[in-house]
């Protein structure tokens, strides 16, 4: 009986250490696919807003151009205390984000304050997070307004999200990704990959090409969280993407 008791705990270990080292793909930036938005109702809308903002206004005609935020010393923050603002639902996800065991909801928002240029991002963007009828919690999300990914990667029953936020500029489109999480009160920052698309084919220039992100995990073990694996690759422009690897870690500027 000891015998087997000793094989059977040598057999989980090296199993346990297999599963450690498995590297799993969670996002692959070199596809077009991309997670659906869910349907929000106009009304649901609504009542989403009228809880997270005291002001707000409906449609950007509304914008009142005699105020004036542009001297102020944070013109978004000005904008948003006047309620010159026409925000709205960008994404949404259902699941535990502050606490295990709970059923919530997390908004993602595009404040869209008014006079926000692309410079701004055109505007701030914020998770709202609600549990049936009632907002528990509302966070500025680094201009962060899609969610790709919803996992609990230490299974610990709290949700990540992994969001991302895209610019286009001189025929080059750029997207940033982070992995947050929204536990005691605060919006934590688990992993900013940084850059995870960089595809300048539109600009037309000789040296543009298309880069984009993996993002994988290893050495996964309940309970903490897993190792984060950037791998990037490249692709020329001409024809059919044939993706070589470039890099680990942060694309290259």
């Amino acid at each position: 009986m000891k015998i087997l008791l000793i094989l059977l705990l040598a057999l989980t270990t090296i199993a346990s250490q297999q599963f450690k080292k498995e590297k799993q793909t969670l996002v692959d930036f070199r596809t077009s696919d991309v997670r659906p938005t869910p349907k929000i109702t106009k009304a649901t809308e609504r009542a989403v807003l009228s809880k997270v903002f005291r002001k707000y206004l409906r449609d950007a005609e509304r914008c009142n151009q005699d105020i004036d935020t542009s001297s102020a010393a944070d013109p978004l923050t000005a904008a948003r205390n006047a309620g010159q603002i026409v925000p709205s639902i960008s994404d949404v996800a259902t699941g535990s984000f502050t606490a295990a065991g709970q059923t919530q909801i997390a908004y993602v928002i595009s404040v869209s304050e008014c006079n926000a240029s692309h410079a701004d991002n055109f505007g701030t963007k914020r998770v709202a997070i609600f549990s049936g009828q009632q907002l528990i919690a509302d966070f500025d999300n680094d201009f962060g307004n899609g969610i790709v990914l919803m996992t609990d990667l230490n299974s610990d029953g709290i949700n990540e999200l992994l969001m991302t936020t895209g610019d286009m500029s001189q025929g080059t489109l750029t997207e940033t990704a982070a992995l947050v999480s929204f536990q005691n009160a605060r919006r934590n920052v688990i992993k900013d990959f940084g850059t995870v698309v960089e595809d300048s084919c539109a600009s037309g220039f000789p040296s543009s090409s298309s880069k984009a992100a993996v993002i994988s995990i290893s050495n996964v073990i309940p309970g903490e969280m897993p190792k984060l694996i950037q791998d990037n690759y490249e692709a020329s422009c001409r024809g059919t993407k044939r993706w070589k690897f470039l890099s680990t870690g942060r694309i290259p500027e």
